[in-house]
């Protein structure tokens, strides 16, 4: 089913055809389906969070499958050529979805103001492609429930079998929406990165979007408005992934959840930077170079690739360069990036270090924004001496960075309880944090000092 079988600008809403007119510029897919009377979707925290607002996206590579997204992020321009799925879709023939009738039977529910959110999630994992067993319930990380309750909502998920017969497994039989070169009203979706560098250079107040999670937040909570929204979501060339001998290199507008499916060979501290970030709705839009971009000091993807050694790849009228992510953060949200200049990719070097590990400190260990984020890399000579090192921060500064100096204490000397100490010196002197609501500088000085012992214990 592509794009074309639905208007210009149109998409495709619980098997329907739909076209949002003039008048949405500004508007959120959870608008658009509430103004048609679709209110199982709601909003809660319009910023990502709570869940209450999911819907269901068909996406995939190779195969179709559900992704739950966040509707209160998703521009609802941004909606154009997709197939779409809210609560309100799921019952066949008068009968309830067999996740509806779990989360029922478990007493999953007592307000309700949640449930429809959890419900998409678990069917999006009951109808999972490949998956064996019960169904996951960190699939539900992204909803939050503030009265039943987690243990009945788990027996509902942990109750469902195979997908049964009908319209949801159906669907999935079909090829996904291939997402075209669209304009409309406000919105410009470029097929090419000539195109998209053309259109920027043309329209200098344009505003970049790519999985809409940070876009999202600033239209909704800070009342933000653009003369112009450019998806980069239609550039074959950003959604590409690729490996070989000398390098991983990630296309810029590749879904996180894309990502962690494609890279098989991520080590394991990578695999478990996957689930630490943000909540599966957010990693089925969020992508690596929207991350960076945005150039926020707390931002996850940043220190763990400046652990890496990455490389960023960007292109404006100018051509294209490359630039070290190390150099890449000029200060608080800004960047190197040029007028019209757009990021097309992340190469991470290999061989790959020795040893790595991405720590975060948080309120909650998930679904939850960092207070201080750290990764390490280390690599050692035959005698146990450093011969590598990379020591990364997020939420210590205005800008993601790594520490040379804590790095240079240790090249050449043995990876011992003393290297810990020189470390741990370098960064009291050099780390200036603030205080905000998530933590007091003191608080962040100690975490980002226990952090370095830690992996010592770890890495040796």
């Amino acid at each position: 089913m592509s794009a074309s079988a639905t208007a210009p600008g149109g998409f495709r809403l619980n098997g329907g055809a739909v076209c949002p007119g003039a008048g949405w510029t500004h508007a959120t897919l959870l608008d658009f389906l509430r103004d048609r009377g679709l209110t199982g979707a709601k909003e809660g925290c319009a910023e990502g969070e709570c869940g209450a607002c999911t819907v269901l996206v068909v996406g995939g590579d190779h195969r179709a499958s559900y992704r739950a997204i966040n509707s209160c992020l998703l521009p609802v321009r941004a909606a154009a050529g997709r197939d779409i799925y809210t609560v309100e879709g799921l019952a066949s023939g008068g009968e309830l979805s067999a996740a509806q009738q779990a989360m029922a039977a478990a007493g999953g529910s007592q307000c309700g103001y949640c449930t429809p959110g959890f419900v998409m999630s678990l069917v999006a994992e009951q109808y999972r492609p490949g998956r064996q067993g019960p169904c996951d319930p960190l699939a539900l990380a992204g909803n939050l429930c503030r009265c039943t309750g987690y243990r009945p909502i788990r027996d509902a998920a942990l109750s469902l079998g195979a997908p049964p017969p009908g319209p949801l497994r159906d669907r999935l039989e079909q090829p996904v929406p291939r997402l075209d070169a669209h304009t409309a009203d406000g919105f410009t979706r470029p097929s090419t990165v000539e195109e998209c560098v053309a259109l920027l250079a043309a329209q200098p107040d344009a505003t970049l979007i790519a999985g809409g999670t940070d876009v999202g937040v600033d239209l909704n909570l800070h009342g933000r408005r653009w003369t112009h929204l450019v998806s980069v979501e239609a550039i074959d060339e950003l959604l590409a992934f690729a490996e070989d001998d000398s390098r991983i290199s990630i296309g810029a507008a590749l879904p996180l959840a894309d990502l962690a499916a494609a890279w098989t060979s991520a080590p394991a501290a990578v695999a478990g930077w996957f689930t630490l970030f943000a909540s599966p709705p957010i990693r089925n839009r969020a992508t690596l170079g929207g991350n960076l971009a945005t150039a926020s000091p707390i931002g996850d993807g940043a220190p763990l690739l400046l652990a890496l050694d990455a490389m960023v790849h960007l292109a404006g009228p100018g051509g294209r360069r490359t630039v070290p992510l190390a150099s890449f953060f000029t200060g608080y949200r800004k960047t190197a990036g040029g007028a019209a200049e757009i990021l097309t990719a992340i190469d991470v070097p290999r061989p790959l270090p020795q040893y790595l590990r991405f720590y975060k400190a948080s309120k909650r260990r998930l679904d939850d924004i960092s207070t201080v984020a750290a990764a390490f890399a280390l690599d050692l000579d035959g005698d146990g001496r450093v011969r590598r090192a990379r020591i990364a921060f997020g939420g210590m500064a205005a800008t993601p960075l790594r520490v040379p100096d804590a790095e240079d204490v240790l090249i050449g000397k043995p990876w011992n309880a003393a290297a810990v100490e020189r470390v741990q010196r370098v960064l009291d002197r050099t780390l200036q944090p603030r205080s905000d609501v998530r933590g007091s500088k003191a608080y962040r000085a100690a975490v980002a000092s226990s952090l370095v012992e830690k992996f010592f214990a770890e890495a040796r």
